[in-house]
């Protein structure tokens, strides 16, 4: 029998409308009251299994495509791309690009999964970092195997694989049930972030710096820890580990988190040589800072970001960054998600991260000149 709204009224305990205004999004509901709601669409899968289930062998002409801040360059790059693969001229199998802005919220993040599968999306694409937090992996998992049951072929890009679940089926569940052998797992593009963090490092410490700040994004983002995991190794293969913490800042991916971040670790290490930034944005605040402070890039202090956007070429000094091939990734996703591509060996694509040496890091200066001249 199937599920109805009424069914999750009476299990959260509120009412149908309220119910409704949840799935909606179309009515501010209290923060606990949502959380309820939510969990009883969890428990009772109202969405699988309510009236969508008789069009689960349909899908629509719609490809959600979900940005942390579509504001970004970052993120615009590579829902530009995922829509001109989508879009191409002409009509035959032209599908309808929806961009779906998260803030970086993951409760945005799942209603916007909840609302596509209820569109019956032929597509949905996740771009950027992933929040680690057990809860909500649980959570998302569970909203990716429902799109991928109704025919939504969903696309990671820029996010690692989804880990493979290793609970133990629950009483009443046999192996077949759980979520490691129910659907199949969404296609990956993934980031070497690791890597591209170890090269720009490895960089700083070639020309001869010591003290290398380093001003990270959020630490829950996967994104922050594979980049910081990246530098760490590079610090520790040539002993410099120690004080690592120390000269470690966390902030928003934007520019003024780079500017407070690049303070603060003035603050706490007058002396340090150069500074590496969580993204390119970032780097801009941290340049920002230091002109403030009276220091000169390259020559006092030495900056490096990441990502390579379109704007750090053009930096002055231009900035040293990594470069993720953006448009190229966000593209390959879109075919993956019409599968107009062969999906890669294991269902994961590891894209290059390659090393921009530019004119905003240099060797540094003895200490007595920094300032001198």
């Amino acid at each position: 029998m199937a599920v109805t709204l009424a069914d999750v009224a009476a299990r959260a305990g509120v009412s149908a409308a309220t119910v409704s205004r949840v799935l909606n999004g179309n009515y501010p509901v209290a923060g606990a009251t949502r959380a309820k709601v939510l969990r009883a669409v969890e428990e009772l899968e109202y969405v699988v299994n309510g009236p969508a289930s008789a069009l689960a062998a349909a899908s629509s002409d719609l490809v959600g495509v979900l940005v942390n801040d579509v504001a970004d360059p970052f993120f615009g790059i590579i829902a530009s791309a995922v829509q001109s693969e989508i879009a191409p001229g002409g009509t035959a199998g032209r599908k309808l690009a929806v961009v779906c802005n998260t803030d970086g919220s993951p409760e945005k993040e799942l209603t916007y999964l909840t609302l596509l599968q209820r569109q019956r999306a032929a597509a949905v694409v996740l771009t950027g970092g992933a929040v680690e937090d057990p809860e909500h992996a649980e959570a998302l998992a569970t909203r990716l195997r429902r799109l991928a049951a109704t025919g939504t072929q969903v696309v990671l890009c820029g996010r690692p694989p989804l880990a493979t679940p290793t609970a133990p089926p629950q009483a009443g569940e046999t192996d077949a049930d759980t979520p490691a052998d129910n659907g199949p797992r969404p296609l990956t593009v993934a980031f070497d972030n690791r890597g591209g963090a170890r090269q720009l490092t490895e960089h700083l410490i070639a020309l001869g710096h010591r003290r290398i700040g380093y001003v990270a994004g959020p630490p829950e983002r996967t994104t922050t820890r594979h980049r910081l995991e990246g530098h760490r190794a590079a610090l520790e293969r040539h002993g410099l580990l120690d004080g690592a913490d120390h000269l470690t800042v966390h902030g928003r991916y934007d520019r003024s988190s780079g500017y407070d971040g690049a303070l603060e670790l003035l603050r706490r290490d007058p002396d340090l040589t150069a500074v590496l930034a969580a993204n390119d944005t970032v780097a801009l605040g941290v340049c920002a800072a230091l002109r403030d402070q009276g220091l000169r890039i390259p020559e006092d202090v030495s900056v490096a970001g990441f990502d390579d956007l379109p704007f750090s070429a053009d930096a002055a000094p231009a900035l040293t960054t990594v470069r993720i091939p953006l448009h190229e990734a966000g593209a390959r996703a879109g075919r993956l998600a019409l599968g107009k591509e062969a999906p890669p060996p294991g269902g994961v694509a590891t894209v290059r991260c390659d090393l921009m040496a530019r004119a905003s890091t240099a060797p540094p200066r003895e200490r007595g000149a920094r300032r001198d001249g």
